[in-house]
């Protein structure tokens, strides 16, 4: 392994510094699943690694029925997999939590980790989106939210700025009669990257989805909308026809290419299956 120097600041202004001193010869270090296998591979070759571990109120995992749930960037993807309240409000984030990589590397592995990496495979992504949920950013000039569906730009790539750090997440509270899901799938069952990800968040009332959120991963560059479905299901009694509808809608907005997981044609049909069963789970859930 390369060697590199190594800083552990006590705040967020101070880490802010680090970053302004050291620029893109610095990396972050939260849970280090990425990080260190990279270092070691030579993938990356930081000068600097700059722990985040000691700066006070970035572990927080709470939730409030006015506020919602608040997610500091040091909280484990295991911390969400065993939260009974994620699990109770936050059902698709629970569920990507659980499918993401093996026990072991959520144990370590942080949200902020996954979310910064902006992996269009991401397991969190999608069901973040779905949920509304804002980013928090500091930087030099102090504080900034941006919402989980402009934070991300391309495959790697987000709005983060070169001395900016996230230090956590606010999800909304679940409005009465929203449900949700999320559904993966890939070449295996466990420790396996998304070949399609679809999340579901939705509001319905009576026998009508009043309000819907459909988010795609693995099939755009970016966690994505499927807005022409939504609009299908939304005002409307999901009944079978709809629902293929809405599938069908989804499955030609999305823009998959082909790799060595899957061709574009395979999941663009994934979006497909999917998108129906994911809304399908939710609505069961509502009843």
């Amino acid at each position: 392994m390369r060697r590199f120097d190594y800083s552990a600041p006590a705040s967020l202004d101070e880490a802010v510094a680090l970053l302004a001193r050291f620029g893109a010869k610095a990396s972050l270090f939260a849970g280090g699943t990425d990080l260190l296998v990279e270092i070691k591979e030579q993938i990356r070759q930081p000068d600097h690694v700059i722990n985040l571990k000691r700066i006070p109120g970035l572990a927080t995992l709470a939730f409030d029925a006015a506020r919602g749930l608040e997610v500091g960037a040091l909280v484990t993807v295991r911390e969400l997999e065993t939260s009974a309240i994620v699990q109770r409000h936050y059902r698709s984030l629970w569920q990507a939590a659980r499918e993401l990589g093996s026990i072991q590397v959520r144990h370590r592995a942080t949200l902020a980790g996954n979310v910064c990496r902006a992996s269009p495979s991401a397991d969190t992504l999608p069901p973040l989106v779905a949920d509304g949920a804002l980013v928090h950013l500091h930087g030099p000039l102090g504080r900034r939210d941006v919402a989980a569906e402009a934070f991300f730009t391309g495959p790697g790539r987000t709005v983060l700025g070169p001395e900016e750090i996230v230090t956590g997440f606010t999800l909304p509270p679940p409005a009465p009669g929203m449900v949700k899901a999320y559904l993966k799938h890939g070449r295996r069952k466990a420790m396996e990257l998304a070949t399609v990800g679809v999340a579901v968040t939705l509001v319905r009332r009576g026998a009508v989805v009043e309000q819907v959120r459909i988010v795609l991963g693995a099939v755009a560059p970016t966690p994505m909308r499927a807005r022409g479905a939504e609009a299908l299901l939304e005002g409307r009694v999901p009944d079978a026809a709809a629902l293929a509808a809405a599938a069908e809608a989804a499955m030609a907005e999305s823009r998959p290419i082909s790799d060595v997981r899957a061709s574009a044609a395979y999941r663009r049909r994934m979006v497909g299956v999917l998108t129906q069963r994911a809304v399908s789970q939710a609505l069961e859930a509502a009843q």
